[in-house]
């Protein structure tokens, strides 16, 4: 009889704890779901998720700690880093950084050790004149991207395999997705229409459809504004493509075919142009140049993605106490999911790892790679 008891004693314990746990569980599901005040709505197939000025998560959701650091050193006569343009890493985790001014491409191990050197200025097959952009293409071979002259292809061990001419469309930022489609910004000198404009390519480089665009900075009557941008592009893993024009805030992702499948709006707060801002651009302006400044700066300066889908976004905020910008994290969903302060750009975000370009107080650039921890 006392066994029996305490075996119902331990049952309804046992039911009790499962209960309170389900109750903690189910309470802290709504309240993530409800900290979201978003919505999400359909118009004409397109899905349009317009998100609000917070973010799901207030709390410190994302997190960076240093573990390895590229730097010039007197020992190291090999590298001088002097305009870092890219950054990428292959599956073994070794690490390749273009470097426009010295127009080749440093390969390091995991661990930071020199290995050897991709590619050298010169107008011959596989030489570069003004590298632009690089990429690991998926099936593991080298992209260079050479100023609206060509796209060089090599081997991971630095052999010349190819090259396609670009200097018909002159397109720049160009990218490779795994079905061998390229992507890159064009000019569009139209006299209706002067813009910028994104465009999708076949493996042979023939235009195939455009996508985003954006006006050209002095295409309006009233002046050249020098706080203009032009449109913008992202390549996600699974091929589709974002597309934003910083003059408003609102991303567009189109599907494989580059058909228009979502649009990300935020509401913000802009920012006020500063005196000092103005001073320091019209410095760089001809004298004569008709210009037109705007009250305030564009929504956004940058984007990008990590290789899980989330997007990036360089707000014209500054950190209030330190170095650098608020950038606004969307998942692949199109929820503003965080609010993260950033000292510098990152130029690669995969693997969990973050890799960026960073200036000590002599002036000498290194390669910072940090691990990422998500706290959501």
């Amino acid at each position: 009889m006392r066994t029996a008891q305490i075996i119902k004693k331990t049952l309804l314990l046992s039911i009790m704890i499962t209960a309170g746990i389900a109750i903690i569980f189910f309470t802290g599901c709504q309240k993530q779901t409800s900290a979201w005040q978003g919505t999400i709505t359909e118009d004409n197939g397109v899905t349009l998720v317009k998100n609000p000025k917070e973010p799901i998560y207030e709390s410190e959701v994302f997190k960076l700690k240093e573990e390895l650091a590229i730097s010039e050193t007197p020992e190291r006569e090999e590298v001088i880093f002097s305009q870092i343009r890219s950054i990428d890493v292959d599956k073994s985790g070794r690490i390749y950084i273009l470097d426009q001014g010295e127009a080749h491409v440093y390969v390091f191990d995991p661990d930071g050790n020199y290995i050897k050197s991709i590619g050298k200025k010169g107008q011959g097959p596989g030489e570069l004149h003004m590298p632009f952009t690089m990429t690991v293409t998926n099936n593991q071979k080298l992209m260079v991207e050479d100023f609206r002259r060509e796209i060089n292809f090599y081997t991971l061990e630095g052999d010349f395999i190819r090259e396609i001419k670009t200097a018909k469309e002159a397109a720049l930022r160009i990218f490779m997705n795994s079905r061998g489609n390229f992507f890159g910004t064009v000019i569009v000198y139209d006299e209706e229409d002067p813009r910028y404009e994104v465009r999708k390519y076949d493996p042979q480089m023939n235009r195939l459809a455009s996508l985003g665009k954006s006006p050209l900075p002095n295409a309006r009557n009233e002046g050249f504004n020098p706080f203009g941008g032009a449109v913008m592009y992202a390549v996600r893993n699974d091929d589709h493509v974002i597309c934003g024009s910083p003059e408003k805030y609102e991303l567009e992702v189109f599907d494989l075919e580059a058909n228009l499948e979502m649009k990300i709006i935020k509401d913000y707060d802009p920012v006020e142009i500063t005196k000092q801002e103005i001073d320091e651009v019209m410095e760089e302006i001809p004298q004569g140049m008709e210009v037109s400044i705007p009250k305030y700066h564009n929504p956004f300066q940058w984007f990008g993605t990590d290789d899980e889908g989330r997007i990036f976004v360089r707000t014209h905020e500054q950190v209030k106490e330190g170095e650098g910008f608020y950038y606004d994290v969307f998942d692949v969903e199109g929820k503003f999911i965080a609010k993260v302060p950033l000292k510098t750009r990152p130029l690669l975000i995969k693997d969990n790892k973050f890799y960026a370009v960073e200036e000590d107080e002599q002036g000498f650039l290194s390669i910072k790679r940090y691990k990422v921890t998500w706290n959501y």
